[in-house]
């Protein structure tokens, strides 16, 4: 189920929330606890059984795995746990994510036949394993407290954060549920969330979404465009990918307010950093302090000199690339962005005196060039799109990226009231205008999360929402799946 379909706006989340509370206003704290993992296990069963079974099945392994290693005293066997732990959740990510990509390497270099398996890649299974990692790992260094099965299950499968995040550790959620303050509705984390919710819809639906088809018209003609299409295909990429996790994590910010529970920010801002680093600690920021405190501190962090600290962060950041996808665009641009953070940490302060605004906009183009790597089908589709950088052809926009703006349902409606003329004699102006708006918002404007702290639901934010919604529903006819949901 998708938070931008008519059946979760509509009847699933008002369903989840009222069903939830009013438990507990009977005094059923453990029946709506169970009500919520039900819940949770229809949004992610709703499109196929077959990744519902994958997650009973992961929960209830890592859950017998914690409690074995609970009931056995030697650090010897407490290890041996650990690495069954381990095995079981890398085992079961490779089996359905990266089996055939590495078979398929292997059949190239050593001729042999390894037949590929064609498995469907359960959503959301990187970000369910590493969740239960950090849960496993954090058990066997007597991080955890003894939570009950229902607790746990209610932790893994919670729906705002089950297929794309943000990965939560179970002493942000679990503490959460049970806390009897958490157990009645409070309006004013209701209108917080409801208003974050809003806002990522709109991120999503009108913005994200039309981007896309520009995107889509691109990549799928490289051949066709010249040097302003694919600097456009660039800009238009980033911008997709900028607005789609983004509006995602506020839907699953705004989602957990109204249960009253606050998940760690996942998103802030990230084209406002003016370095390679800065940038990771703004973009998916629980995946990299999943990261930091699973492989880059245990690694040896920064501790063992400058050469072996730029070795780790090259590591973290070729797991990072092999965690995004099963193919060799994901792990070059993993290396790409280590070598940029690498770059940034030897000589970093050599640039202190470039102002902030040049070190935002280089930034900016560094992770825009990356995005067209991470984006390609192939990394000989990404050379054939970074080669055509050179192709000036007749310096026009290719036309089924301009179409992709034109045909909008707003731009058709101007049209038919009058403005027709205009859009015929400046055929690129709704891109340009569009694009502008959205690249201005993200260096300039405030992101969700400063804008619901401390805010006032008045009449402002009460339009808002409803035009927003409204808006975003009217343009939900194609309902597309986050970029994020294939990670």
């Amino acid at each position: 189920m998708l938070f931008n379909s008519y059946i979760f706006v509509f009847i699933f989340l008002p369903l989840a929330v009222t069903g939830y509370y009013w438990l507990h206003k009977i005094g059923k704290p453990k029946t709506a606890l169970c009500f919520l993992l039900i819940m949770s296990m229809w949004f992610y069963g709703y499109n196929s059984v077959e990744y519902l079974f994958m997650l009973s099945v992961s929960i209830i392994l890592n859950y017998a795995v914690v409690q074995r290693m609970r009931k056995t005293s030697g650090l010897g066997r407490r290890r041996i746990m650990l690495m069954a732990g381990l095995a079981v959740n890398i085992g079961i990510l490779f089996y359905f994510k990266y089996y055939d990509f590495f078979a398929e390497n292997v059949n190239l270099a050593f001729k042999t036949d390894f037949k590929p398996l064609g498995l469907m890649l359960p959503l959301g299974i990187s970000f369910y394993t590493f969740q239960q990692l950090s849960y496993v790992i954090d058990s066997y260094r007597n991080e955890c407290e003894n939570y009950s099965f229902l607790e746990y299950a209610s932790y893994v499968s919670f729906f705002p954060q089950l297929i794309a995040g943000p990965i939560v550790y179970h002493n942000e959620l679990i503490p959460a549920l049970k806390d009897k303050a958490n157990h009645r509705p409070n309006y004013e984390n209701l209108s917080r969330g409801i208003y974050a919710f809003a806002l990522g819809l709109a991120k999503k639906a009108l913005i994200a979404d039309t981007f896309s088809k520009a995107v889509a018209a691109g990549y799928g003609n490289i051949g066709d465009l010249n040097t302003v299409s694919v600097i456009t295909v660039m800009i238009c990429y980033s911008m997709q990918i900028y607005f789609d996790f983004s509006g995602y994590c506020d839907m699953a910010y705004g989602i957990g307010y109204m249960f009253n529970v606050r998940l760690p920010v996942n998103f802030n801002s990230p084209y406002k950093a003016a370095s390679i680093s800065e940038f990771w600690d703004r973009w998916h920021m629980t995946l990299t302090r999943f990261f930091t405190k699973y492989v880059y501190i245990p690694l040896g962090g920064s501790r063992r000199g400058k050469a072996r600290t730029y070795i780790n962060v090259m590591i973290v950041f070729l797991v990072s690339g092999i965690w995004h996808g099963a193919n060799w665009t994901f792990i070059l641009w993993g290396i790409i962005n280590g070598i940029g953070n690498v770059f940034d940490k030897a000589f970093g302060k050599f640039f202190r005196w470039v102002p902030r605004a040049v070190g935002v906009a280089l930034t900016f183009c560094f992770s825009t060039m990356a995005w067209s790597l991470f984006r390609a089908d192939s990394v000989s589709d990404a050379l054939r799109l970074w080669r055509h950088l050179g192709e000036r052809g007749d310096n026009m926009l290719y036309a089924p990226i301009t179409d992709a703006f034109n045909d909008l349902i707003e731009v058709k409606m101007l049209c038919r009231i009058g403005f027709g003329g205009l859009v015929e004699r400046l055929p690129y102006a709704p891109l340009l205008l569009f694009m502008t708006v959205a690249v201005l918002s993200c260096f300039l404007l405030k992101n969700t999360q400063e804008k619901t702290a401390g805010m006032r639901f008045n009449g402002r934010e009460i339009i808002t929402v409803i035009v927003l919604v409204m808006w975003s529903i009217l343009s939900m006819s194609d309902v597309s799946e986050f970029l994020y949901f294939n990670f």
